[in-house]
């Protein structure tokens, strides 16, 4: 008898179906598996057979095929026990095959017949929807998860006993009783009115991200690099519903998603440490997961001490920044990962941290070139704004007047991104920081005077085309910020302030 239900599998980002097809037949007992299953997923046979026998259901002994179709695309993951057993019980007749029909399963069988939670549940959802099932059943662990798709039924089992209950009549599993229940958002603990001084650097940071400009924060140790990097996510506007949702799937593909309440809600603040490899950044493995690039998509990544980074590691930033995805390729094809972030840096401006007051400063002009060295030209021409963080004074640090907070900032930048918002309607763009070619030419109109400014700037310093470009994309920010359609000479003034950086600690 033959018998088959969908589940699928996940391809970058994307869950990609697949048919679980079971056939049971006369022979010598066996328990085969077809159709390009990795050992984990092989592994189903001997844990579905025990779950059965733990639960009191007993097969005659027939040869059992399974094949997951199409046979071409590597099955991988434990998602697959669900739909084995189903399949098997509707082709050893104890499941009429017809209740299979338009449901698309997934979990994780235990040796004692419970189904645990799987990664990846919500796309197989969407791709369930898209497909037009009519159920989706998942553990009861990734039943929040799944409920995130208003318009598609999903119901949760805890155990096969409930798998098969759920077939045969699942309304009582699709009840509101399971509904995912909004969760009040946790008030942030960090906020901008904690940084003591660093009026300039505070400034950088709400222009960056009213643009969503990359910023790099260059100065001594322990003068708060670190600490304001931290807030950027507390002054960005929150997350619509459909980037909660984009942001979810990723993280469920990643398996970094909180079971009880799994709706993504703030920006995600990526920080990993400089030892990272290439591929956890950019993500990896025989079938690539997200990396950390992905996992900071629509958010802040930051990168700290960022010399001490491998070359490899900061260079293969270079297309995500351009692009806003991250493209890997494989043998078995090539996967294009999500990669719209806000990158933010900081950095020493020597080995020792000091330079230019030499009279800390122990490093040797070689030592400090080399050092500096380690950065590129062409990924630093891709950061918009270099602001230097320098040391706070004694009166700064006792000074009881707090700066203003994280909501305050915030309003302002919400501002400037409903001016570009209602600017960009008709582009394929939100912000200025993603301004290219012809669009930079069409809404970056300058007076006489700023583009006199622009240019004696652009002869002496020597700028590239790139560079050039990204001031042009800032001062349209700054005008942003204070409401003005043509950028000015004092716009312009302050975004070559920002590129500063590369005269006075002697970049090349």
């Amino acid at each position: 008898m033959f018998a088959s239900v969908l589940s699928a599998t996940i391809l970058g980002v994307e869950a990609h179906p697949v048919k679980v097809e079971a056939d049971v037949s006369s022979g010598l007992p066996a328990f085969v598996m077809v159709g390009f299953p990795s050992a984990q997923v092989r592994e189903a046979q001997d844990r579905v057979r025990t779950a059965f026998k733990n639960n009191g259901v007993n097969f005659p002994p027939k040869k059992i095929t399974v094949n997951f179709a199409p046979a071409d695309i590597k099955k991988e993951g434990a998602g697959f026990d669900m739909p084995v057993a189903a399949a098997v019980l509707a082709a050893f007749g104890m499941l009429d095959p017809e209740l299979l029909n338009g449901v698309m399963m997934a979990g994780e069988i235990s040796l004692n017949g419970e189904i645990h939670g799987v990664s990846g549940i919500l796309p197989m959802v969407i791709k369930a929807r898209d497909l037009g099932c009519r159920m989706c059943v998942v553990p009861y662990e990734n039943i929040k998860e799944g409920r995130l798709i208003r318009d598609m039924p999903v119901a949760g089992v805890r155990n096969l006993k409930e798998m098969k209950d759920c077939l045969i009549n699942p309304q009582p599993y699709l009840a509101a009783d399971n509904d995912y229940k909004e969760v009040k958002e946790e008030e942030d603990n960090i906020d901008f009115s904690d940084v003591q001084g660093q009026e300039e650097a505070k400034r950088a940071a709400e222009i960056a991200a009213s643009g969503f400009h990359n910023i790099l924060f260059i100065g001594p140790p322990g003068t708060g690099k670190t600490m304001l990097a931290r807030r950027i996510p507390t002054i960005l506007p929150k997350l619509t519903f459909q980037e909660s949702l984009e942001l979810t799937r990723i993280y469920s593909i990643a398996g970094g998603l909180s079971r009880e309440n799994p709706l993504i809600r703030k920006r995600p603040f990526r920080s990993p440490h400089h030892t990272s490899s290439p591929q956890s950044l950019a993500g990896g493995g025989h079938s690539p997961r997200p990396g950390e690039i992905t996992l900071a998509h629509k958010g802040v990544l930051f990168l700290d001490e960022m010399p001490e980074f491998s070359r490899r590691s900061l260079e293969l930033l270079r297309q995500p920044l351009e692009d806003k995805v991250i493209q890997i390729s494989r043998v078995n094809g090539t996967y294009t990962f999500p990669a719209d972030f806000m990158l933010c840096a900081a950095m020493n401006p020597c080995p020792c941290g000091f330079y230019p007051d030499m009279n800390r400063c122990t490093c040797t002009s070689g030592q400090i070139a080399h050092y500096l060295g380690k950065i590129s030209r062409p990924l630093l021409d891709r950061i918009d704004i270099c602001t230097e963080v320098p040391s706070v004074t004694f009166e700064q640090l006792q000074g009881k007047k707090r700066g203003e907070c994280s909501a305050q900032i915030r309003k302002r930048v919400e501002k400037a991104q409903k001016i570009q918002a209602e600017r960009y309607k008709n582009e394929k763009i939100n912000f200025n920081g993603e301004l290219q070619g012809k669009q930079i030419e069409k809404f970056c109109p300058m007076t006489q005077e700023a583009a006199s400014l622009l240019a004696r700037a652009y002869n002496r310093i020597s700028f590239s085309a790139r560079s050039y470009h990204r001031i042009l994309k800032v001062c349209r920010t700054i005008a942003d910020m204070e409401g003005e359609d043509i950028i000015a000479s004092h716009h312009v003034g302050e975004a070559l302030s920002y590129r500063a950086f590369e005269q006075d600690y002697g970049i090349k």
